[in-house]
């Protein structure tokens, strides 16, 4: 489907620039356009057009004599308007399934094995969450009062969390007062999801109680606290297959990454928003939201594991990656990999 803001001609170019450049990992030249692709119109046009959409920010252009290679924009672009489905080839099924089939009945060693094999079939770096409920919900919180200015809040959920913040006031409060916050928290929240309870519904219980700002302070460090304990574990492989990529020829470059994505917070974090959605999902270049990681993009399907648990299969690596690929590549695997965990024998 043709995006509004371009016209046919732009859309097709565009399409064929990321095409292109997912191919060959050179930047596109508007002659090298006109003689791959029946374009239908000149060199020079093909370049005016191009050099349109640098200018609308779809494309740039890495050195002054080179040809122009997408932008996140143009990826963004590409991905949500432009791209062509593409169904997965009969072999991959059949590997796909066979794999899984024959894999462990441990829920550890299958996540294990589906996270080798979808790292091997996509030549990428492929992560996966293992299944948790789809909402952590808040049972209840206590605030102890353990000196007059000073005080511990606990905060315990359904996933049996149990975080504890120490919190300095600014001025005495009441053992009583914590007391009646604490209760006040778990008649209003008790068995609802975490994420719902955010800022302004602190806020606006420790107004009601007439309590200072230094008490909801920390009473949201608490929450907070407890939010981050939710982190699932996640399987990761296929970090060797970033060696082959031409962007990561920087050795230097390739190991700051891969610091990075060792980390399973920062990997949780990229898919977190994720988790709370039923289709799958892309997020490419800056919208990782860390500058180290801006040369790569990630692929993120969910699978299920019975009627309340989620997990989140992906894939990352660099932006110049063929995004219809490796969604179907991800697609397939997240459905064989439910339909492995919806046998019984699973534990």
């Amino acid at each position: 489907m043709k995006p509004p803001h371009l016209d046919e001609r732009k859309a097709y170019i565009l399409a064929t620039v990321v095409y292109e450049y997912v191919a060959t990992a050179e930047p596109v030249a508007s002659q090298t356009l006109t003689q791959k692709y029946n374009l239908g119109v000149s060199s020079a046009t093909v370049r005016n057009e191009m050099a349109e959409l640098e200018a609308a920010g779809y494309l740039v252009q890495p050195h002054t004599s080179a040809g122009r290679v997408p932008s996140d924009a143009g990826y963004r672009t590409y991905v949500d308007d432009l791209m062509q489905p593409e169904a997965l080839t009969i072999a991959d099924r059949r590997r796909i399934r066979d794999d899984l089939k024959d894999a462990s009945h441990e829920l550890d060693e299958l996540v294990e094995q589906t996270t080798r094999l979808l790292g091997k079939l996509s030549k990428s770096l492929a992560f996966v969450t293992k299944p948790q409920s789809e909402a952590q919900l808040f049972k209840h919180v206590q605030l102890i009062s353990i000196a007059p200015r000073t005080g511990v809040a606990v905060v315990v959920t359904s996933f049996g969390v149990s975080a504890q913040s120490l919190f300095e006031l600014n001025s005495d409060v009441s053992a009583e007062d914590l007391t009646r916050l604490s209760s006040a928290l778990n008649a209003r929240y008790a068995n609802r999801p975490l994420h719902d309870i955010g800022d302004g519904e602190v806020t606006g219980v420790v107004a009601e109680l007439g309590l200072g700002d230094d008490v909801r302070g920390a009473l949201t460090t608490a929450l907070q606290s407890a939010r981050a304990s939710e982190v699932p574990e996640i399987a990761a492989a296929g970090a060797q297959n970033l060696l082959d990529q031409p962007e990561f020829a920087d050795v230097r470059k390739l190991r700051s990454i891969l610091r990075i994505v060792e980390e399973q917070r920062t990997l949780y974090d990229i898919v977190a928003n994720a988790i709370v959605s039923d289709n799958p999902s892309v997020k490419i270049g800056h919208e990782l939201g860390n500058e180290e990681l801006a040369d790569l993009s990630v692929v993120t399907v969910p699978y299920r594991f019975g009627p309340k648990a989620t997990g989140m299969l992906s894939i990352l690596g660099p932006r110049r990656m063929p995004y219809a690929r490796l969604l179907a590549l991800a697609s397939g695997t997240a459905e064989s990999l439910s339909a492995r965990l919806a046998d019984a024998e699973i534990r």
